[in-house]
This record gives structure tokens, C-alpha cells and sequence, in this order.
């Protein structure tokens, strides 16, 4: 387990994970820095950096887990061993800011990684037991298969139909956009977009698909994969204006999204909401839009 974003609020949070790993067989190994506090990241970025090397170069490390999201992923990049990463593949895990992590081990080491919940999530309470078996579920098997609906409303939408069958990439929209000008830049060409957000105005992820599509970065996208829009919604926030509250989130997916030409849906457990339905990522999918299913079509895991 590394701290590779923001540190832990108590200590509690890291043993509620350990002890959750370690009641279902597995044995935990504790980065160097996974207890360093630097107000909102977990400490200097190059100690960061080289736990995360110092994990994937260890032989008796299997899964490598982030600590939490938060801020400050990105900022290991430059000093990442991506050769030494390459050499010894393992799947990391972790979501909303390792978004930066995903895109950079695809695009330079070549790995599937998988979008789910680090070591404070499975340790958490409030975390669902969907979310916390589906993510043994992935690391287990692999997660091949259809991507399950939420135990609680298993309703999703089809914003326009088709099939299609490419690599799924991507991650928190603001997080990919963050990778735009770098030389980590997201790469979409013939792949299933997949995003999810949180706390996003509908005129925040208007701005963001905009500039996307201004990019080229949609020129090429095959589908488009919309997780839970946790409170992006015009009523989920407080007002800003009049203005800011004319449009919903639906009506800027369809508006930017349905005249892609692509298959696209909108609405499984993949984000920051109640449920969280760990994902594979930079492996082969199928999008159904018309069956309304993404199935996972080969392991992540070999």
C-alpha cells in the first residue's frame, strides 16, 4: 500500500484497511511513506514516487493499492521508474485522482490497472459491501465479464445506441483533463472514453467535453462509457446563478456526446456515488448501448 495522493485523516483509516485485507487471508505490506503528512498530499512527491517503484520492483507484492484519491497523483509522474514498472506488471489500484496513475502506466508501462477503492475505502464502514466484493471480485478472477448494475436501482441509460468493441480508458474527468499539454497526455484513438465525476456543475463538464472536442481528443473516441455523475447536477450544489441551474447533466451528455456517432451509456455504479463497481482498465470491452450492458471481455489480471 503507498500514499501516492492525499495522507490519511486519522490512523484509524489505515488499520480499519489492514485489518480488512488481513481477515480475508491476505497479507499487507506498508509503503515507507504511507503514514507522511504534508497538508494535503503524503509528502514529497519524489518520496511518493519511490515507494510506488519500491512496490512494483518487490517480489512478494502481488497488488499494488493507493492509500485514497484526493490531489497530488500527478505530481509523482516525473519521477516515476516506468521501465521498472514495465518489468514487474502488477495492477494498481485506486480511483478518482490516480486517474493521473492510470493514464501514465497504459500510455508508458503497458498495464491494466483497475478504477476501485484504495486501502481507506475497503477499510471504511460507510463503503458498501457491493463495492468492497466487487472489488475482491476483479482481483480474484480478473473482472471479465458484464460490469454489474446497482443493487439499489439497477436503471441505466442508453444516450445513443450501437456496439462497439475496444480498449476502455479513463478515469475522473477533471483528472483527464489535467493530462492535456503534457507529455502524458490521454490518449483516446480507438478506444471506449470511459468518465465519471463529482461535485461538477453540468456547466463545469460542458466546459471540460468542449474542450476535449476541441482537443481532437473525441475525434476518435469508438464509445463513450458515463459513470455516476456524484452531485453534478443543477440542484446538487448550491446556486450560482440563474443561469447556472437552466441546464442538467443529462442534457449536456446528450448535447456533447450523442453527436459523436458512437454508442454511449450513462448510469452504472463507476464513480464517487453509493456503490462502486471496481472497473478494469486498458483492456479489451464491449459496449452494448442498446442491451445497455459494458462487458469486460478479457482479465486484467494474468
Amino acid at each position: 500500500m503507498a500514499a501516492a495522493a492525499s495522507p490519511y485523516d486519522s490512523r484509524s483509516e489505515v488499520l480499519r484497511g489492514v485489518e480488512w485485507w488481513e481477515a480475508r487471508g491476505y497479507r499487507v505490506k506498508l509503503a515507507a511513506g504511507i503514514w507522511e503528512r504534508d497538508d494535503y498530499v503524503a509528502g514529497d512527491a519524489r518520496a511518493r514516487a519511490e515507494d510506488l517503484n519500491a512496490l512494483f520492483a518487490d517480489p512478494e507484492v502481488d497488488v499494488v493499492q493507493a492509500l485514497q484519491g484526493g490531489f497530488g497523483s500527478a505530481q509523482l509522474i516525473p519521477h516515476l521508474d516506468l521501465d521498472l514498472v514495465a518489468g514487474h506488471p502488477k495492477a494498481l489500484v485506486g480511483y478518482s485522482d490516480l486517474t493521473a496513475l492510470h493514464v501514465v502506466l497504459r500510455q508508458r508501462a503497458g498495464l491494466a490497472t483497475v478504477y476501485g477503492n484504495g486501502l481507506v475505502g475497503v477499510g471504511s464502514a460507510e463503503t458498501t459491501e457491493f463495492t468492497k466484493e466487487r472489488l475482491l471480485e476483479v482481483l480474484r478472477g480478473g473482472g471479465a465479464g458484464e460490469v454489474p448494475r446497482s443493487p439499489d436501482d439497477p436503471w441505466v441509460r442508453s444516450i445513443r445506441g450501437g456496439k462497439v468493441t475496444a480498449p476502455l480508458v479513463g478515469g475522473c474527468l477533471w483528472l483527464l483533463m489535467q493530462t492535456l499539454g503534457t507529455p502524458w497526455e490521454i490518449e483516446l484513438e480507438g478506444s471506449i472514453l470511459f468518465f465519471e465525476d463529482t461535485h461538477c456543475p453540468p456547466y463545469y463538464v460542458d466546459g471540460q467535453l468542449v474542450q476535449l472536442a476541441h482537443a481532437g481528443k473525441l475525434d476518435g473516441v469508438v464509445g463513450v462509457v458515463v459513470g455516476e455523475m456524484h452531485k453534478c447536477d443543477w440542484g446538487d450544489l448550491r446556486p450560482v446563478s440563474d443561469w447556472a441551474r437552466s441546464r442538467s447533466i443529462e442534457d449536456v451528455l446528450e448535447e456533447r456526446l450523442e453527436p459523436l456517432g458512437v454508442p454511449v451509456l450513462y448510469g452504472l455504479p463507476l464513480g464517487h456515488g453509493k456503490h462502486l463497481a471496481a472497473l478494469p482498465l486498458g483492456v479489451r470491452c464491449t459496449l452494448d448501448a442498446d442491451e445497455r450492458t459494458l462487458t469486460v471481455d478479457e482479465p486484467a489480471l494474468r
